[in-house]
């Protein structure tokens, strides 16, 4: 059943759990990895193929040079023909010359090419330019002629060599190649290591995340499929320990869930049977009350009045475990009177050694739901005579419940001390929490909760506050906003006559 109450078939839902198709952790990690490693390689590549440039370039110029001083170290720089064409065939040159200023001598001819495509000064190479001049070379037309120039090492002097590109462009496409061969194998063994390390270190833990949450969704009550954390001390072991908490938290709640179901269930057969005996009761109390005793004509009323709730309590049983409370029907009353019959029903009159203080004002006015209101203080009293029953050694000249109240402004703040021996601090984290906020051995829990969601259902706010001795539990009840709609249609008399209750109280 999906958020809507829409009843979902059960194939959808196990569709709905399975892993989405395509690509995995490990192998978006391993692909992601590689193109990063080769990405890397290429940015090397780049600078590396215009290394070997002007590398290979530089072993020519410095050939050339060499056989320049063999030239000019010849008798009246006489060379035989065959013997340039020698020289000049093994530094893979066409012409070699020797430039002085503007003249230009020419030492050793073995082919004089037609033009000069492009001419090199090797002697103050630009790293952006040799990049751009080695991506050219690469994609230049084939038979292109070079001439390079540099410095012989002699004042004044410097030496040409006219060469091909092809030989340059074969031992870059081949030292490319290379270079390539060995990315790929750098990369594939990084990515591999770099794989191996994140999958042991990531990819594992979080595949153990996602099936552990995938078969805890399955059964959350079973507590064998909680995650075992381990003892990491890293993100991944803190999450690990986090799961484990909230599955823990989850699987209680849901034991939680059925035992109060369980129980709504048990009470829900007894409640038919239970409300025969309350109203048998009831019809006892009152052929009691026909008897002239004047003891019998004090508590009589008390014994139906409280019948009469009890029957009313039963009919609907246990209003917490409904989805909600009725909406409180609000009226203005007089609060003193209600805080005086809730002690008239608990007998607080100190027969049994709590005394009852009522110090609310009595011309102080609530707007609230008068039966509701009387529910949350019968269960705040109800709770500080059993804490008081639990500690023992009650006196009546010191033992009290004190019902108190304050209006402020539009808030009225109602007040219900005691003696006790006041609220564990155990207990203080789930005070408010059915069936798990008691502080007294025995107790259910269920009085403060109730206490608190009806004073949530008119706007309030129940909380305990910090006393001397005993136990002090605070709670406000806001007027009514009034509904200006309303007013406007009506000609704004019931406004009026609201403002002027207001004012009266």
């Amino acid at each position: 059943m999906d958020d809507n109450g829409v009843n979902i078939p059960d194939h959808e839902v196990a569709e709905s759990r399975r892993p989405p198709r395509g690509m995995g952790l490990s192998a978006k990690l391993l692909a992601l990895t590689i193109l990063f490693v080769m990405l890397s390689e290429v940015l090397i590549f780049v600078p590396s193929i215009a290394n070997f440039r002007v590398t290979w370039l530089n072993d020519k110029l410095n050939q050339a040079r060499l056989a320049a001083n063999v030239f000019e170290a010849a008798p009246d720089a006489m060379v035989p023909p065959d013997l340039q064409r020698e020289i000049l065939d093994s530094i893979g040159a066409l012409t070699l010359a020797l430039k002085h200023g503007d003249r230009r001598q020419f030492l050793a001819i073995s082919d004089m090419p037609a033009k000069v495509d492009k001419d090199i000064d090797l002697r103050s190479p630009g790293a952006l330019d040799s990049i751009m001049e080695a991506f050219e070379t690469l994609t230049a037309p084939t038979g292109r002629v070079l001439r390079l120039m540099g410095d012989t090492g002699n004042s004044g002097a410097m030496v040409e060599a006219v060469i091909g590109e092809g030989p340059l462009r074969t031992a870059m496409i081949g030292y490319a190649i290379n270079i390539l061969k060995l990315s790929i194998l750098i990369s594939v063994f990084t990515a591999a290591l770099v794989y191996l390390s994140l999958n042991a270190l990531l990819v594992r833990p979080m595949r153990r995340l996602t099936d552990t949450m995938v078969v805890f969704s399955g059964n959350p009550e079973d507590a064998r499929h909680i995650i075992q954390p381990s003892q990491r001390r890293d993100e991944v072991g803190i999450a690990e320990r986090e799961l484990e908490a909230m599955q823990r938290q989850i699987a209680g709640t849901l034991q939680q869930k059925n035992h109060l179901a369980a129980l709504g269930l048990a009470v829900s057969k007894i409640n038919h049977d239970l409300r025969n005996l309350l109203s048998a009761a009831q019809l006892i109390g009152d052929r009691v009350g026909a008897i002239k005793d004047p003891a019998v004509q004090r508590f009589a009323p008390r014994l139906v009045a409280t019948l009469d709730r009890a029957i009313e309590f039963c009919t609907n049983t246990l209003r917490y475990g409904r989805a909600q409370e009725a909406p409180p029907e609000r009226q203005r009353f007089v609060l003193r009177e209600l805080a005086a019959e809730a002690g008239e029903t608990l007998l607080l009159d100190g027969s049994d050694g709590i005394a009852f203080v009522n110090a609310v004002d009595p011309g102080l006015e609530v707007d609230a739901d008068r039966d509701q209101l009387f529910r949350v203080l019968m269960n705040l009293a109800r709770n500080a005579c059993q804490a008081l029953a639990s500690r023992g050694a009650i006196h009546p000249d010191t033992d009290y419940v004190r019902i108190d109240a304050r209006r402020d402004g539009t808030t009225v703040t109602v007040a219900v001390s005691d003696t006790g021996p006041g609220v564990p601090p155990a207990a203080r984290a789930r005070l408010f929490q059915a069936f798990a906020g008691s502080a007294r051995p025995g107790g259910t829990g269920l009085g403060l909760a109730i206490a608190a969601e009806l004073v949530r259902a008119h706007g309030g706010q129940l909380h305990l506050v910090e006393s001397a001795m005993g136990a002090a539990f605070e709670f406000t009840i806001p007027d009514r906003i009034p509904d200006i709609t309303a007013a406007r249609k009506t000609g704004g008399k019931d406004s009026g006559k609201a403002a002027a209750e207001r004012q009266a109280g």
